[in-house]
């Protein structure tokens, strides 16, 4: 435990650090915000291929999706719990950064524009810190990794999301490579953020002889809270991608003369 959170306190902000550098090194014309957010989205890309990753092995792995056991279900929530960290000061320099000609001092101004900014953000960071590693750790016993597996699953999305800001933030909306990956960015997030949770339902209903239907009657009450309270933010996010999908895809106006 304790070398694994140590591992993950170095690899994030090194990582980080390296990649920033190597912005400014290869690409002198970009502005420090530039650099400082792209860097951003490639440590929450490598993030989330190594979930991705590790949720894989675990699901490949639990033929029983009650007792089955694999040892990466939790060691990786430690290895999360720095990046969580990491990723929230990450946050907070990307706004500083793109505020800095406004504010060239950090001040309590600028963290409340932050907060303000990126409070659903924060808030699924701080229930992932508070409440599900907990409960990934020690409230559910020795039960349940296959299900861990299946929340590690749902990063997969994530390299789409950051492309898709790191192409805006380039100004590159136009580019056919950001309307094909707002295809992607949509197919992931539905898959693996929405309608993971019918699926975990599923397959607890496969292992138990119960139907789709049957299932959130058959489970402790805390659990469909707990999922319900999971996936409500997933779809919130969904709709706001698909608002943004809708406008990207809509023709232009005509340029009439008046």
């Amino acid at each position: 435990m304790l070398l694994t959170l140590a591992l993950g306190s170095l690899f994030f902000p090194g990582l980080f650090a390296l990649c920033t550098w190597g912005l400014r090194r290869a690409r002198p014309a970009w502005s420090d915000s530039d650099c400082v957010m792209i860097s951003t989205r490639l440590v929450s890309s490598v993030q989330a291929v190594l979930a991705t990753g590790s949720g894989i092995v675990i699901i490949r792995s639990c033929s029983d999706v009650i007792t089955d056991r694999h040892w990466l279900a939790r060691e990786y929530v430690w290895f999360l719990i720095p990046y969580m960290i990491y990723d929230s000061y990450a946050m907070y320099l990307c706004e500083w950064y793109r505020t800095r000609d406004q504010n060239h001092r950090h001040s309590l101004t600028t963290f409340r524009n932050f907060l303000s900014k990126n409070r659903l953000m924060i808030a699924h960071h701080a229930v992932i810190l508070f409440a599900l590693v907990p409960v990934a750790q020690r409230l559910r016993g020795d039960l349940g990794d296959f299900f861990v597996g299946c929340i590690f699953m749902a990063e997969l999305s994530t390299p789409f999301v950051s492309l898709g800001r790191v192409l805006i933030q380039l100004k590159q909306q136009h580019t056919l490579l950001y309307k094909v990956n707002g295809i992607l960015t949509l197919t992931t997030f539905l898959s693996c953020r929405i309608l993971l949770f019918p699926f975990m339902y599923w397959s607890y209903g496969q292992q138990r002889g119960l139907s789709l239907l049957q299932v959130p009657s058959r489970i402790p009450f805390y659990c469909n809270v707990a999922n319900a309270v999971l996936v409500a933010p997933q779809i919130y996010w969904f709709s706001l991608l698909c608002k943004k999908a809708a406008r990207l895809f809509d023709p232009p106006p005509d340029n009439k003369d008046g």
